[in-house]
């Protein structure tokens, strides 16, 4: 249904996805009681709320909203679905329109401008003949440019978003879609809305429901590769596959594509499946590797990536200083008792321009690090060091570890947003301005990350990339470091040996028991198995434990980490919200704040889930106040370390609350203590790899909440599922190729050499 009213006033708006909350005034007496705002006002329009997607927020035109009404615990509201300005055919209106800010490019002056040239037929103007615009004083062509594009994307964006209304855009959604297809989407997707599986967020399921309701053909051919795209993106998404074998492809789409047809005659053969393959591999929509099929900026990844690490391991520099003596004096120096693996790890390091450190906790790799950046310094004082690691958190560890400030994440060092907002190519960041590179917890790069890294070196940097193998791999698609680790080029040393105060701790023997499958771990005050069976009673042995040990030690060395994040009592979010009941209570109003689904108090402990130039996607904070301005809500917030940042309600969408969070969430963090539940609930997500990523997150304690069985399952059960990668194969063919041409311009350079010699 349809309400003409005028917008009255601004309760919420999120710039980030244009989502908003606003005041509609109207004299349409069909707006529902119990919509109806029960104040009374002067001018006796009916005041109602309406909530959707980039809204404006001006009164100089009416608007025509439709959509449904909704209950929601702040009462009935307009769930507007579609929207578009009604400019009054006066002066005054069009004037209004143009100067009320929604075309970028004009302001009241440039308006009034406008008007009084063309007068009321300045927006057929605008809209026919934009370039009759330059007719009006101080419209440049740059200016007209600026006008054209926010006009024309505005108006591009709305009509997506009406074309696709099943499906519910969001304005952002539509930008990405027009961004994505270029200026001729709307040709695109009126031929085929099935194009729209090619993007993240458009899965077959989704887009094949809503335009078999409207145009039922089942074997039409962009359905086809609709399902096509879907499967590739979906394998890369939730299994971290950059590619899937040509007759799995075709098989899981296949499944896909007549899983709900109920008659024989409305499933698609497979040959069919074979043919839109066929001709998506030669319109270059996929790309065909030795029947490996790739989305080509997967492909591209990959491939450039070998192609970059196998030029660094061609090329071996002579080791030009005396290691073996300076690691001698450092030692005596820092007082640094060293294993010989360790002082191999730092000779490989020198002698090599791409080298692998490699060591469960407790092996000494910060050790190696302080030596490496002490002898760099010492040779080399002009030369740019620079520490990176994934996380935030990471990167300030290896910071605080080593003694050396210039550390900081991957994604700030490089320049970067994500995969997504970049378009998923890399080489898009200036080379990075460094000599000495090191990253840690290099296992949690995907391959996405790495060539951008890769792509950013300078040529003659030294990189040195340190992990732990054995954790979960990168959230995203490939197995960057372990393919590094078994190409057999890179050189790697792997620290084994458990030395120091880690002798005594049982988290680093456990860790490598765990690592090895070996159930007989060790048992005492700093690793604890509480006996528990179910998600409600270990649930509340959790919440129990940990008042008890935020009380004795302070919240921020405590960490609850669950394998799950939403299913049963012992998931984080439900213990998120226990927690958040017992040890922050509400108190007031002006205390909390809600966005969303989501509602934050003054003293909440809270997890950054997006990279910002002031934190990253990890960091760990507080909210320390909430206060109203004339500008809205502000909230007060601050990540240790001096780090206190102000924060409007429209970006406490990025925060999560942080008493609990996943095992996948905490990779690069570590906690004083960890508390965790094993349960047989949890059995889909326990694997060794999970539950010594968790385990080894501690410091000082673990504190395992289930049963020793589902423990001793977990610790047996090597995950085995393979990611689908051959980024190592890639740099062996390049390393054999780029070594053959070696062979042939070395004797020619060093002919060229003898000569200028003389």
């Amino acid at each position: 249904m349809g309400y003409i009213g005028t917008f009255d006033g601004k309760i919420f708006h999120n710039p980030s996805n244009k989502f908003c909350v606003i005041v509609v005034k109207t004299a349409d007496a069909s707006v529902p009681v119990q919509a109806r705002d029960k104040r009374r006002y002067k001018d006796n329009l009916i005041r109602f709320t309406a909530v959707g997607y980039e809204i404006p927020f001006t009164d100089t035109v009416e608007l025509e909203l439709e959509g449904e009404w909704v209950n929601s615990k702040y009462g009935m509201q307009l769930q507007v679905e579609r929207w578009h300005e009604i400019v009054p055919k006066t002066r005054a209106g069009v004037f209004g329109y143009l100067s009320s800010g929604l075309i970028k490019g004009i302001g009241e002056k440039t308006a009034a401008e406008i008007v009084a040239k063309f007068g009321v037929d300045a927006l057929d103007i605008l809209e026919k003949h934009p370039e009759r615009l330059m007719e009006v004083k101080g419209i440049t062509e740059n200016k007209l440019e600026d006008i054209r594009a926010s006009y024309a994307e505005s108006r591009m964006i709305r009509d997506i978003m009406v074309l696709l209304t099943p499906f519910k855009l969001t304005p952002n959604t539509a930008l990405k879609i027009y961004e994505y297809f270029g200026p001729a989407c709307m040709d695109i997707l009126k031929r085929s809305p099935y194009e729209l599986c090619q993007m993240p967020g458009f899965g077959f399921r989704r887009v094949d429901a809503i335009v078999r309701k409207t145009d039922d053909r089942p074997r039409d051919p962009m359905r086809v590769k609709g399902a096509l795209h879907c499967t590739l993106s979906e394998a890369k998404g939730k299994q971290g596959h950059l590619f899937l074998e040509r007759d799995v492809l075709c098989k899981a789409a296949l499944k896909m594509l007549n899983e709900k047809a109920a008659l024989p005659e409305l499933r698609v053969p497979m040959e069919e499946v074979e043919k839109a393959l066929e001709d998506l591999v030669l319109a270059g929509s996929v790309i065909s590797a030795k029947d490996k099929i790739y989305h080509p900026a997967a492909f591209a990844q990959e491939d450039e990536t070998a192609c970059r690490i196998a030029k660094r391991l061609v090329v071996e520099k002579p080791l030009r200083m005396d290691i073996g003596a300076m690691i001698e004096t450092i030692k005596a120096e820092q007082r640094l008792r060293t294993a010989e693996k360790q002082e191999s790890a730092v000779r490989t390091a020198f002698r090599h321009d791409l080298s692998i450190i490699t060591g469960s906790p407790g092996t000494g790799k910060t050790t190696v690090l302080k030596i490496i950046l002490e002898i760099y310094h010492r040779f080399y004082a002009d030369r740019k060091i620079v520490l990176m690691a994934p996380t935030g958190r990471a990167s300030r560890r290896m910071a605080e570890s080593t003694g050396f400030d210039g550390a900081c994440t991957l994604h700030k060092g490089l320049g970067l947003v994500s995969e997504e907002k970049e378009g998923g190519y890399a080489g898009k960041s200036d080379l990075l301005e460094a000599d000495l590179v090191i990253v840690d917890e290099f296992s949690m790069v995907d391959m996405w990350l790495a060539n951008n890294f890769f792509t950013a070196l300078k040529k003659e940097a030294k990189v040195i990339l340190v992990g732990d193998p054995d954790q979960l791999p990168s959230v995203g698609a490939g197995n960057v470091f372990k393919e590094l680790i078994q190409c057999g080029l890179v050189p790697v040393t792997v620290l084994d040996e458990i030395f120091r105060q880690a002798k005594d701790s049982r988290i680093a023997h456990n860790a490598k028991l765990i690592q090895s499958g070996n159930t007989k771990l060790y048992y005492g005050d700093d690793f604890q198995l509480v006996p528990c069976s179910s998600q409600p009673d270990a649930a509340s042995v959790l919440i129990e434990r940990y008042c008890q040990e935020i009380e004795r030690n302070g919240i921020e060395h405590v960490q609850l980490l669950s394998p799950f994040r939403t299913e049963g009592a012992a998931s984080s979010n439900h213990l998120n919200a226990a927690i958040r009941e017992i040890v922050n209570p509400f108190r007031s109003t002006e205390d909390e704040v809600q966005v969303g689904s989501k509602t934050f108090r003054v003293g909440d402990r809270i997890m950054q889930t997006k990279n910002t130039d002031q934190v990253s996607n990890g960091d760990l904070g507080f909210i320390r106040y909430i206060k109203d301005t004339p500008e809205g809500k502000r909230i007060g917030l601050d990540f240790g370390e001096n780090r206190s940042l102000e924060y409007g309600a429209e970006d406490l969408v990025n925060l999560d609350l942080a008493y609990a969070t996943t095992i996948h969430k905490a990779m690069g963090s570590e906690y004083d203590i960890v508390l965790m539940p094993i349960l047989k609930a949890h059995h889909i997500m326990l694997y060794r790899n999970l539950l010594y990523t968790g385990v080894t997150r501690a410091k000082r304690r673990v504190i395992l909440v289930g049963e020793k069985s589902v423990l001793c399952m977990a610790v047996h059960r090597n995950e085995t599922s393979k990611r689908n990668t051959i980024l190592g194969e890639r740099i062996r063919l390049y390393h054999k190729a780029f070594a053959k041409v070696a062979e042939v311009v070395a004797p020619v350079v060093q002919k060229k050499e003898w000569k200028a010699a003389g």
